[in-house]
């Protein structure tokens, strides 16, 4: 087996190295940040390709112990990756981009299988779902629909929801957590690709019984919401990687935001929308958001300032603001934008974007996964670096209309 140890540079993100927000810098045109952004995402995304294309099913998760991190296609983040590559072909449609895109997302094809994770939407509509969107493979699509039927047997309809997890049964009895409205998008994408609406109503059911039940008076969200099995209401609230039960966990503010202006986009409910607009105003009015507009791993950390970044939360929140901007026409709208121009320049400078060959051929450094768990702290996470290329594939097709 090849050494995947890797070069990692300074795990530090200090007031010093943020270029453009302390020091008076006259700031890059956006389309360079956004190029600059997308040639060395590039750049890495192929390094990383090479050094795993001969190891058989792996695909890149995160860094531990210095060395790469690799899971198989059961990981929950198994289709970010493949996904990553489609929007970099997509962006620089050559034939090595387009054949690594290929093969890694076969190495996911085995998810369409699986039943017993909600996060099969974040495996195959990422990997499966871009490569059809791009090439109209029909095989995409026949492994689409039924990793579809798969989601949805965790779907009970008294309750009305998707079941997130399994485990700790004798805390949770149908635990529901914020993350799962991130795998709606793949139930409305077959929905229409296959004709059967069975799957748009499941994703209208999820979230409108989450708009209800998960969020809080401020419109932060909880991470995990337990739903009783017999009456369906839910019989507790709290969280399982944020600080504290009544916090804001910093990705899981970024899921629902995203979750929300994406169920807009693909039902039309106006109700979605005013939620996803209250949610963007919650994190962009923040007092604890960094100048840098890159969250600490919870709102809420007692050690703030001195506690990790989440680049994941902000790459997610960056992409979900810009496609806010498009429906928002109005000066809200621009709001969303700006803040999100903000995230992108700071992902897109030395503090966050690593440089070529380092970082184990990731490209965003400082994502917090799960803190208390001591799993995954500031380290790269393959999440971070898809939804900061989505979101820069979204700013250049904006500004590529203008």
């Amino acid at each position: 087996m090849r050494n995947m140890s890797c070069k990692v540079m300074a795990s530090a993100v200090t007031v010093v190295s943020m270029l453009f927000f302390s020091c008076g810098m006259k700031e890059e045109p956006l389309e360079v940040v956004i190029e600059k952004g997308l040639t060395r995402a590039t750049e890495q995304a192929l390094l990383m390709a090479k050094v795993l294309e001969t190891e058989e099913g792996k695909l890149p998760k995160s860094i531990k112990d210095g060395q790469l991190e690799t899971s198989g296609y059961g990981w929950w983040c198994s289709g970010f990756y493949p996904g990553e590559l489609w929007y970099l072909y997509e962006n620089t449609p050559t034939p090595e981009l387009k054949r690594y895109a290929e093969l890694y997302t076969a190495r996911v094809e085995s998810a369409k299988n699986v039943t017993n994770n909600h996060d099969v939407g974040f495996m195959l509509n990422c990997s499966f779902g871009n490569g059809y969107r791009l090439t109209k493979n029909p095989a995409y699509k026949e492994v689409m629909l039924t990793g579809a039927h798969s989601l949805a047997t965790r779907y009970k309809e008294h309750i009305g929801l998707i079941r997130s997890w399994d485990f700790n049964k004798q805390k949770w009895q149908y635990p529901v957590i914020i993350d799962n409205m991130m795998n709606l998008e793949f139930l409305t994408v077959v929905s229409r690709l296959s004709g059967d609406d069975t799957f748009r109503k499941i994703a209208v059911s999820h979230a409108d019984k989450t708009m209800e039940h998960h969020f809080r008076p401020d419109y932060s969200c909880y991470h995990v919401v337990s739903y009783d099995t017999i009456s369906g209401l839910p019989h507790v609230k709290q969280t399982h990687q944020g600080w504290a039960d009544e916090s804001a966990w910093s990705r899981g503010q970024a899921w629902a935001l995203y979750g929300y202006t994406m169920m807009y986009r693909e039902t039309g409910k106006k109700e979605y929308l005013g939620l996803a607009n209250k949610i963007a105003a919650y994190l962009m009015n923040h007092p604890n958001m960094p100048e840098d507009k890159v969250p600490y791993w919870d709102f809420d950390m007692p050690e703030i300032p001195n506690t990790t970044r989440d680049a994941s939360a902000a790459a997610i929140i960056a992409s979900a603001l810009v496609e806010l901007s498009t429906v928002n026409r109005d000066t809200f709208g621009q709001k969303c934008w700006d803040m999100a121009e903000q995230q992108v320049r700071s992902l897109t400078s030395s503090a966050y974007l690593a440089e070529a060959g380092e970082n184990c051929n990731f490209a965003l450094k400082h994502s917090t996964g799960h803190f208390r768990g001591n799993i995954e702290v500031d380290v790269p996470l393959t999440y971070a670096d898809y939804y900061y290329v989505e979101a820069l594939m979204r700013m250049k097709r904006l500004l590529d209309k203008k």
